[in-house]
């Protein structure tokens, strides 16, 4: 029966506290903007981190971003690849594994990339071609 009585008791406090939060309740577009502001702030707070992260990233690399170059790099293994890497006039070639770097050679810088380096024609490709040749000048020439 106490409870009861307690509960009437703070009902009409609870009935004024839901008439007072319907009516200042904001309307869709001060919640919208409220919303569309967070977003901006919170997109301005991780451009400002990511440049900072580049500013000192720069820094306790050795200041060394713009003469580091990757030239070229070719897998020979599952986690295996040599690297061709250009520090100021001189290419290095390193051999990339899971567990080490190892320099392979030094070289001159080129101005030719390695990639640009022309193969020998390979005998297949040679026959592909003849047999593709072939096939075509046939349906020209005379059946007897």
């Amino acid at each position: 029966m106490r409870r009861s009585a307690f509960l009437l008791a703070l009902a009409p406090g609870f009935a004024v506290a839901a008439q007072s939060a319907a009516a200042v309740a904001p309307s869709p577009v001060a919640s919208l903007a409220q919303v569309l502001f967070g977003l901006v702030l919170v997109l301005a707070l991780i451009l400002g981190a990511a440049a900072l992260f580049r500013r000192f990233s720069g820094a306790m690399g050795g200041g060394l971003p713009g003469r580091i170059k990757l030239v070229s790099a070719l897998m020979v293994g599952q986690k295996e690849r040599v690297v061709i890497v250009e520090v100021g006039e001189e290419w290095l070639v390193l051999g990339v594994t899971a567990h080490a770097i190892n320099l392979l050679s030094r070289m001159p810088r080129s101005e030719t990339p390695p990639g640009e380096v022309l193969l020998p024609t390979d005998p297949f490709a040679r026959w592909l071609k003849a047999a593709i040749d072939k096939t075509r000048k046939r349906p020209d020439s005379p059946t007897s």
